[in-house]
This record gives C-alpha cells, sequence and structure tokens, in this order.
C-alpha cells in the first residue's frame, strides 16, 4: 500500500455530507432504557426506537378528518397507512402459516433511519420458501416470481388494486400515482437460527433483523434483534462490514458499499476501507451485469463525483473502467484548469448540475430549464435508467481518448485530435464489456462523438443560424438536447474557479436558443412537407436514387429553417439545385 494511500485511509471517506429524511441530529431524545447504555446509540436517545413506533404505527389523523394537515402530513398519512396495511396482511398471514419470519434488510434499515416507507420488504423466513411464497401471493392477489429457488430467494409482486391493500384517498396528489405501483415482497430463506443468517450478510447496517409478528406492539429495543451493533454503526452514520471476509465471499459489496454510503449520507468505517482497498483486485470477478448495475446506480445517485473519487481511492474505478488511468496528470491547454482526470470528474459533478434546475445559483439560474426539460432528462431511456444518468455517463467519458490523441504542435499548442470519434469508439467497446443496453451504448456514443458540435455552432455572440440549428436535430436525433447540456457541463468543468461570467452567460444563452428550438418541431412531419419523393421524380423525370432523397433533404431543410414555405418555392429550390448539379456534371 502505498504512502498516499495510507494517509487517505488513516480518515473516513465521507461521500456526501446530505443525510436524506429525518436528520439524524432531531432524533436525539435521551434514551435511558436502553440495555447497550456503554455504546454509541445510547447518545441517540430513544430517537430511532420513537421513530419507528412512530412509522409503525401510524399515529396520524386522516387527512379528510384534519383540514390542518399540510400537502405534505398528508402524503405521509397515504404512505405509512399503505405500509401498515401491507405489514398487517404479512403478520396474518405468518401467523397463520406458523412460519417464523423477520423483517430484514433496507426496509427495517429505512424504518430505523426515518426515511420515507417504500415499497420494496425483505423478510427471511425459516421453511419453504418456494412453497410459503406461492401461498403468500395466492392471498395477497400478486405474482410469484421464482428469483433462484435453488436457494432459497422468491419474489411476490403485489398490485395496489390487490384486495385489502389499496387505500383510496381522493385529495391526495399520491393517491393515483401510488395506485400503479406494485409492492415488491423479496423472501429469503434461513436455516439454523436468525442471527446465523444476519452474520451472512455484508454490513452491519443491514445485519438487523425485526420478528414481523412484533412489528406493531412493544419497545423497539425488545424486539428488534441486532448482533452486530448495526443501531451503533446507523447512529454513527457508518457503513461497517459484518466480517474480514464480506468482500471476497461476494466482491460485488465492494460497489455496493460506497452506492450505500452515498445513498444515505454515511461514511465508510476506516477499516472496512482498508479491507476494500486489500480486495480491490476482486471487483472483476463478477458478472458484468452485476457490476454494470452498481456502477449505474452509483452516478444515478446526487453527489456522483464524490462516490466516483471514493471508488479510486478504493482502487475500484479503474479497475472497471481501465481506459481512466491514462487520464490521470494529462496536461491540458491554459484554456482548462484540471487535467483530463480532474476535468473528467469535475464534467459529470457540472452535468448533475446543469439538469438539476436553477437551484438559486447565479451559475445554474443561466441554464435553460423548464417543467418540460425536468421531465426530459428524468425520462427513462435505457434499461430503467433515466437521460439524466446516462448524461453523466456520458460526462465521464467525453474526454476518454483524450491521453493516446494529444499532440503538442511547434507553436507549444496542444491539440487532441480526432478524441472525440476515438472517445465514442473506447466508450461503445468498454461499455459493451459491461454489458450496457445498445441504446444506452448508442447514447453514451453519440454524445460523446458530438460533444465539441455545439461549440462549433456558434458565431461569437451571434445565435447559430436556423439551417445549423435543423442539422444539429437532424444528426443528432434522439440526444441531440442532452449532447447540448453536456456542452454547457464540459464548458463549466473546463472553467473551473475561473470561470469568466460574461464568458458562460453567452455560452448558457447560445446553449439556451437551440434547446428551445429542440423542443418544437424541426423536421417537418410527412403531412406537412411541402413535396414528397413520388412528386419530385414525376415532376422532374428523375429515376428513383440518391438524388431524390438529396433534394428532399435539402427542400426540408430550408423549409425548417423558415426560407420557403410554399410548394412553388420548393419546385423553386428543386429546380435550382438540379441546375447546379447539371452544371458540375
Amino acid at each position: 500500500m502505498t504512502l498516499l494511500k495510507q494517509r487517505q485511509l488513516a480518515q473516513p471517506i465521507r461521500l456526501r455530507s446530505t443525510v436524506h429524511g429525518e436528520p439524524i441530529a432531531k432524533l436525539r431524545r435521551g434514551l435511558s432504557n436502553h440495555p447497550a447504555a456503554e455504546r454509541p446509540f445510547d447518545k441517540l436517545s430513544n430517537g430511532l426506537g420513537a421513530s419507528i413506533r412512530s412509522l409503525l404505527s401510524c399515529r396520524t389523523m386522516h387527512p379528510r378528518r384534519d383540514l390542518r394537515q399540510t400537502q405534505g402530513e398528508r402524503v405521509l398519512w397515504l404512505r405509512l397507512n399503505r405500509f401498515c396495511v401491507m405489514l398487517t396482511k404479512l403478520k396474518e398471514f405468518f401467523a397463520g402459516a406458523q412460519t417464523p419470519a423477520f423483517l430484514v434488510g433496507g426496509c427495517l434499515r429505512d424504518a430505523l433511519l426515518a426515511l420515507p416507507s417504500g415499497r420494496d420488504i425483505d423478510i427471511a423466513v425459516a421453511g419453504e420458501v418456494p412453497a410459503i411464497g406461492r401461498e403468500l401471493s395466492r392471498v395477497l392477489g400478486g405474482t410469484f416470481v421464482p428469483l433462484s429457488p435453488a436457494h432459497g430467494m422468491v419474489r411476490v409482486v403485489v398490485p395496489e388494486s390487490s384486495p385489502g391493500i389499496h387505500i383510496e384517498s381522493p385529495d391526495n396528489p399520491e393517491s393515483h400515482e401510488a395506485s400503479v405501483k406494485a409492492w415488491t415482497i423479496d423472501l429469503s430463506g434461513f436455516t439454523g437460527s436468525i442471527e446465523e443468517d444476519l452474520a451472512r450478510r455484508d454490513f452491519t447496517v443491514d445485519a438487523l433483523a425485526l420478528p414481523i409478528s412484533d412489528w406493531d406492539s412493544g419497545p423497539l429495543d425488545e424486539g428488534l434483534i441486532d448482533p452486530f451493533n448495526g443501531m451503533s454503526d446507523l447512529a454513527r452514520k457508518c457503513i461497517r462490514a459484518v466480517g474480514p471476509s464480506v468482500f471476497r465471499d461476494d466482491p460485488i459489496r465492494l460497489l455496493r458499499a460506497v452506492r450505500l454510503a452515498a445513498s444515505l449520507g454515511f461514511r465508510l468505517d476506516p477499516d472496512t476501507a482498508r479491507m476494500a482497498l486489500a480486495d480491490a483486485p476482486h471487483v472483476t470477478e463478477p458478472a458484468p451485469e452485476r457490476v454494470r448495475d452498481e456502477l449505474m446506480a452509483i452516478i444515478a445517485l446526487k453527489g456522483a463525483k464524490g462516490s466516483l473519487e471514493a471508488l479510486d481511492r478504493l482502487d475500484l474505478l479503474c479497475r472497471i473502467i481501465p481506459e481512466l488511468t491514462a487520464t490521470k496528470g494529462v496536461a491540458q491547454p491554459s484554456a482548462h484548469y484540471w487535467d483530463v482526470w480532474g476535468h473528467t470528474l469535475h464534467a459529470v459533478e457540472s452535468a448533475e448540475r446543469v439538469t438539476g434546475g436553477h437551484q438559486n445559483s447565479p451559475v445554474f439560474t443561466l441554464v435553460y430549464w423548464t417543467a418540460e426539460t425536468d421531465a426530459y432528462f428524468g425520462e427513462t431511456v435505457a434499461e430503467g435508467h433515466s437521460r439524466r444518468t446516462i448524461l453523466k455517463l456520458a460526462a465521464l467519458f467525453h474526454d476518454i481518448a483524450k491521453p493516446q490523441t494529444k499532440h503538442v504542435e511547434e507553436s507549444g499548442r496542444t491539440r487532441f485530435p480526432g478524441h472525440s470519434e476515438l472517445g465514442a469508439e473506447v466508450a461503445t467497446q468498454r461499455l459493451s464489456r459491461l454489458r450496457l443496453s445498445s441504446k444506452g451504448i448508442g447514447m453514451v456514443a453519440k454524445m460523446v462523438e458530438h460533444h465539441l458540435r455545439p461549440y462549433n455552432m456558434m458565431q461569437g455572440v451571434e445565435v447559430p443560424t436556423r439551417r445549423a440549428v435543423h442539422r444539429f436535430f437532424r444528426d443528432l436525433g434522439g440526444v441531440a438536447v442532452d449532447t447540448l447540456y453536456l456542452s454547457q457541463a464540459d464548458f463549466l468543468a473546463a472553467k473551473g474557479p475561473d470561470l469568466n461570467p460574461d464568458d458562460w452567460s453567452n455560452h448558457a444563452r447560445m446553449i439556451g436558443h437551440i434547446v428551445q428550438a429542440g423542443f418544437q418541431p424541426a423536421i417537418p412531419e410527412v403531412s406537412q412537407q411541402l413535396v414528397n419523393g413520388k412528386e419530385l421524380i414525376e415532376h422532374f423525370k428523375l429515376t428513383p436514387g440518391p438524388i431524390v432523397g438529396f433534394l428532399l433533404e435539402a427542400i426540408n431543410e430550408a423549409q425548417a429553417a423558415g426560407e420557403i414555405s410554399r410548394t412553388e418555392q420548393a419546385w423553386e429550390l428543386a429546380g435550382h439545385i438540379m441546375r447546379q448539379h447539371q452544371e458540375e456534371e
């Protein structure tokens, strides 16, 4: 281990300072009756216990009965009531089946942290899991999904409309939204004791269990099973491994540790970070699809730059994407504040921020942003990934080929000729190995290849011509708008602290102009075209071939640019092009 790595690991790895949901500080109320008084959890007080009891007992008035409740409180009521109804159904089912069952995993952890209750429930079951899962799906009116029956893992998907589960609340806007979301109940079997099952888990904050029969009764500390002091680590906001072989048992946990810390706003325990660094070479062992899923989940989270830096400090990132190694220390022209590596990470950060709204910031207020663009970047486009996530992935790859293409001219000027085109090839190859979908790969590759094009469209302080805008959207198609926002992220990451307000204002104004044009029909619909191919062939007595497509594109481009608007003008333009073509021959 290098001295630098030793010094870095001497301090806990913190990914973000933001904690979602109820801040831990608000939960400090003094826990006088907790049996482990010597633990740090004692400082938190009754807060975590009170939070889950409040969450699960649903001590909230019905929104129709208390008009003083805010919109947020009514949404909370709906979520809690649905959660409680489902847990009550599960309690009744397992009691009738006389099968020991325990709430485990993220559902329990998030409840302890007073995070909003979701629709994913993890249950550890002692018994014949496939048979139990089928019966549960029948009782709840759900669908049985055999994840890995041989390993005792099945899933039951229950629609919101299932009898006994759905709760109507017409005056609550979340009612309709939630009604289309299904419950996902994952059942995992265990042999021996529940403590032995928890010992096989990865991190202490997930090595907790609560008998489902006790979810709504008695003090939390009387029912919660916590053999590895996970409650203490929740209180300390710390991700700690259950044992020394956690990462070797399943190397995907190396990435999951960073993702979990980022999503919760926690830090990695220093000893756990050292273990991760030592076991980093194993990160390429899991199936590429699993590595892809964890990496994409990390990039999707807010604060992706910090998470990527943590992956790099743990010697993980460049093992997943080896091409990034060469970017470290590659100097750039004076127009860039950071080297290629630093610029790349800041580009990811900027891509996240330019698609995050105005944020009450003098910098990001200049970014063109509306409800329409917000919905656009929230759109799911590839294997469940949003446009925003794909954009951040493109930012990670956009300059990846600069080291191979760096060229210093005799004048001393540094250039990177062809880095965009080569970068698209590198991105395609690497993302193919990671089994990203063909659509996702195509989007990233096209953005990387054309990320400099918005710069080339600009003419000083003059906005691009309508023809240039038309060609841009014609060529880039479904990622034209995304590439424009990548251009803004690239600009901000290049300038860094040296950002000139006037230059940024001009760049953002130009991009905004092009984006607005992009949300309008740039290419005429077939029904709106002034002439079609058949008419061109008949009018000019042409033989079907490339010339027909060339004429159609020229007419459509002129129409989109506002230069022609009538059929007569289209014929005139086509005739002019034909005469030029004949003269050249």
